[in-house]
């Protein structure tokens, strides 16, 4: 009966052993598992604080940049001249013993922050053709005209305005003959409206404007001696001459006389 009972209790010790030995195996494995999961779950956690506590340290940095910034553009705005406005501010040059600083080298605090503006000059616009305003002198030109029969002497020369044209390129010249001898012949007389002009730099010749712009022929048999009769002529100059030579027939010649207005 015992070795019965013996052969029915081995089987079943045996294969409680094994039950239990296959029990506490796998809860070890699981054990294992849960382990390693934790740990890589700790070592990501700490990564992660890693990489948050970086990024909030460049932040902070970045932070104080910007704000240090800001503090000097604010500072260069408000305060752009370091020159203080008070004299008493004024930096002090180190004076030798016995020199006294001359008040020349005193710089002024108000000059220095306002300087004082600068006015530009303003050139005036020159004309293109400007014209001396002058006048003929009485006995400033006198000519002999006809050996020394007679003698003309300019009075005017003035420049005018075209009244066809509106331009300024006619000059109104005035002149008198007078009669000095006592025998000229019927036929003497003074070609007026043939006297020319000539510039004194180029030679450039000019005419009278017309017959009808001019007194024409000066008889000189009609005027007594010692008596004089005064003519006119109109010669076409340009603009911008203002002086000019002139020739009146049987004349000599006038130099360098100056156009007046």
């Amino acid at each position: 009966m015992w070795d019965t009972a013996h052969a029915v209790i081995k089987p079943m010790a045996v294969r409680n052993q094994q039950l239990n030995n296959s029990g506490y195996a796998e809860p070890r494995s699981r054990g294992n598992g849960v382990s390693t999961f934790l740990s890589s779950v700790s070592v990501l956690l700490s990564t992660l604080a890693l990489i948050c506590s970086g990024f909030a340290a460049y932040q902070v940095y970045t932070w104080r940049q910007t704000l240090l910034t800001s503090r000097v553009e604010n500072r260069t705005v408000i305060s752009p001249n370091p020159i203080s406005s008070s004299p008493a501010a004024s930096p002090i040059s180190p004076v030798s013993p016995g020199v006294s600083p001359t008040p020349a080298t005193t710089i002024s605090p108000v000059a220095a922050i306002s300087p004082s503006p600068t006015t530009p000059t303003k050139t005036p616009l020159a004309s293109p053709t400007p014209t001396p305003a002058v006048e003929i002198k009485p006995g400033e030109f006198v000519q002999p005209a006809f050996g020394n029969k007679v003698q003309v002497e300019l009075l005017s020369l003035k420049r005018i305005k075209d009244p066809q044209t509106g331009n300024r390129d006619v000059v109104n010249l005035q002149m008198r003959v007078r009669r000095l001898a006592q025998d000229i012949s019927p036929s003497d007389a003074i070609d007026v409206y043939g006297t020319t002009a000539r510039h004194p730099d180029t030679s450039e010749t000019y005419k009278g404007v017309s017959v009808q712009r001019s007194t024409g022929n000066v008889v000189l048999a009609p005027i007594r001696p010692n008596a004089s009769a005064d003519a006119y002529v109109w010669l076409r100059v340009p603009p911008n001459v203002n002086t000019i030579d002139i020739f009146v027939p049987q004349t000599g010649a006038f130099k360098n006389v100056a156009i007046s207005n």
